[in-house]
């Protein structure tokens, strides 16, 4: 992207899985300082889950362990497992993770042949529902809305265990990331094929952070604000987008006194 683009700095709000596809929000230049308030977005996925086979990082990347006949799967069973899922849960992560346990990466654990201990993360399923079940090759696709910190890979081995079987993330597309939707996005090809085609495509730091309140400070303020002088305000607790005549960016209050956050250049 900044190859394409030609500016200096790109960070993200979250990597995908190697074999997955879909949303991933890009921060340009100076927006990077953003991503503190992007991280805790919740998601939507499309899955399929291949039912009989067990791999050892949950998806179709991984090395096949285990396989196992897949017996007599009704529509209404997997409607019934599915929708058992709902609701706030513990949910153990893969080992084939980027979790740091004692600084030192899941999936480094288990590239060297070393078990540790993994503890359950507490996660919450919104919506999950069926799509189709291909009943010939023992494929389940399903949509999934979920929070932040939910792992594809586990729910689908949760998944099959459920029906009384094994099962591997074949096939993942993110199509939601917090108020960000596959159907606005943009792909690499088509912006290697016309960089100007971003344009369309981005959402200011106003425009993202519309929800938060705001705050108008006058001129003297500004000057003492921007020098990183907290000001006096009577404001509640809180983030807080900051205008004068324009649109400044972000101050966070304290203790009725707002001092700078994230300002624009």
């Amino acid at each position: 992207m900044k190859k394409i683009l030609n500016i200096k700095k790109v960070g993200h709000t979250g990597t995908l899985d190697p074999n997955a596809t879909g949303v991933l929000p890009l921060l340009l230049n100076d927006s990077t300082k953003l991503s503190k308030y992007l991280i805790e977005h919740d998601k939507e996925y499309e899955v399929t889950l291949k039912l009989g086979i067990k791999t050892d990082t949950a998806d179709i990347e991984g090395n096949v362990i285990e396989e196992k006949e897949v017996k007599n799967i009704s529509i209404e069973q997997i409607e019934e497992v599915l929708k058992s899922f709902i609701g706030k849960q513990e949910q153990y992560p893969p080992m084939y993770s980027a979790i740091k346990i004692n600084g030192k990466k899941l999936y480094e654990y288990a590239r060297n042949g070393e078990t540790v201990e993994i503890k359950p993360r507490n996660i919450e399923i919104y919506i999950i529902s069926l799509i189709n079940f291909n009943n010939k090759e023992n494929e389940i696709q399903f949509k999934v809305s979920c929070s932040k910190g939910t792992y594809i890979r586990s729910l689908c081995e949760d998944i099959a265990q459920k029906l009384n079987t094994i099962g591997y993330m074949k096939e993942l597309n993110r199509t939601v990331v917090g108020r960000f939707k596959i159907e606005d996005s943009i792909t690499i090809e088509e912006l290697e094929n016309n960089s100007n085609s971003i344009e369309e495509k981005i959402v200011t730091m106003e425009k993202l952070l519309s929800d938060l309140p705001h705050i108008n400070l006058n001129e003297k303020q500004i000057e003492k604000f921007l020098n990183g002088v907290q000001i006096s305000v009577d404001k509640e607790n809180g983030i807080y987008n900051v205008y004068t005549n324009k649109y400044l960016g972000t101050g966070i209050v304290k203790n009725k006194k707002i001092k700078r956050d994230i300002i624009l250049k």
